[in-house]
């Protein structure tokens, strides 16, 4: 008798006991006690999370990345043929489109066109790739070396806002007119832009991602490449291509300044033979070459390894 009184106080005291089946609720964080409904909430929250990677239709694919582009351009011609009707300027000072189009046909015609884009396109990347092996190193050190970075980096700073054609005279004094000259004018304009992007882009690494390189045994130059650049990706591609585009423009200053028949004929030797010869046509065929392969080498290079880092990495949606 006393024991059974002692069991019911118990169970008064307690309130009634949890059944094996409620406890086991209780484990699975379910009410209800079915295991399922934690694990649909969890495939729920992860199909939040992932992104399915759809193929785009062909002509979705126009409507979006194909027409905008040729909308503008053909924007700009019938703005530039109206102020060629309207003779804003002097048709000698200001040509139509046909007329420059006909210069670069002569070009073609005469078979120097294709050699004149080679000699400026080979060696804008022979320029970008030394600027890439000098500017890499340097980045590198100039961000995880503390008094490097106090003494380097305000000089990187300020020789990447200097404009490439300052380089020119100095250059030509330097090596004469030869390929030497225009391959400094390149590295001075190109290596300050990779170094700061690369420098900028390990600023922006989280300390975390560090400590676990080193938990793991990724220090020095195994830490370098499977934590250090890969987690500064993002930044030295942006680096990368704001160095290809000064690169291009100091070898556009290079060639136009420094002229000798050892060095063949580049976009800007031929955009300076069209001013000698008052030229006009020529010389907007050449700015249109100039900036037709500024921007062919975006699309075709930097946009793609760019969209496949950030999409490696969740900041943009699936493939497209």
């Amino acid at each position: 008798m006393a024991s059974t009184d002692t069991r019911g106080g118990a169970d008064g005291a307690g309130g009634a006991s949890p059944s094996p089946s409620s406890a086991a609720a209780s484990a699975n964080g379910s009410p209800n006690g079915s295991p399922n409904d934690l694990e649909g909430l969890e495939a729920g929250l992860d199909a939040l999370e992932t992104h399915t990677a759809s193929r785009v239709p062909f002509g979705r694919l126009l409507l979006d990345k194909v027409l905008p582009p040729v909308v503008a351009i053909v924007i700009v011609l019938a703005l530039w043929q109206l102020a060629y009707v309207l003779e804003i300027k002097p048709h000698y000072q200001l040509p139509g489109p046909l007329d420059v189009w006909n210069a670069l046909a002569d070009e073609w015609y005469k078979g120097t066109i294709l050699g004149v884009v080679w000699n400026s396109v080979s060696r804008g990347a022979l320029g970008f790739a030394a600027s890439l092996a000098i500017g890499t190193p340097l980045g590198l050190i100039v961000a995880r070396v503390k008094p490097v970075r106090a003494a380097l980096g305000p000089i990187l700073s300020g020789l990447q806002s200097l404009p490439s054609v300052a380089w020119v005279p100095a250059a030509i004094i330097w090596f004469g007119l030869s390929d030497a000259t225009i391959y400094t004018v390149v590295l001075l304009g190109a290596v300050p832009s990779i170094a700061n992007g690369l420098v900028a882009g390990v600023d922006r690494i989280p300390p975390l991602y560090l400590r676990a390189g080193q938990v793991i045994g990724a220090t020095g130059l195994r830490g370098v490449r499977h934590v250090l650049l890969p987690a500064a990706m993002p930044g030295y591609i942006s680096g990368l291509k704001q160095g290809w585009a000064f690169s291009w423009r100091a070898l556009m200053a290079a060639e136009l300044i420094a002229k000798s028949p050892e060095l063949g004929v580049g976009l800007g030797q031929l955009l300076e033979t069209g001013r000698v010869y008052q030229d006009m046509p020529l010389v907007l065929g050449a700015i249109t070459l100039i900036l037709v392969v500024g921007i062919g080498i975006e699309l075709l290079v930097f946009a793609p390894v760019e969209r496949r880092v950030l999409r490696s990495r969740g900041l943009i949606a699936g493939a497209r």
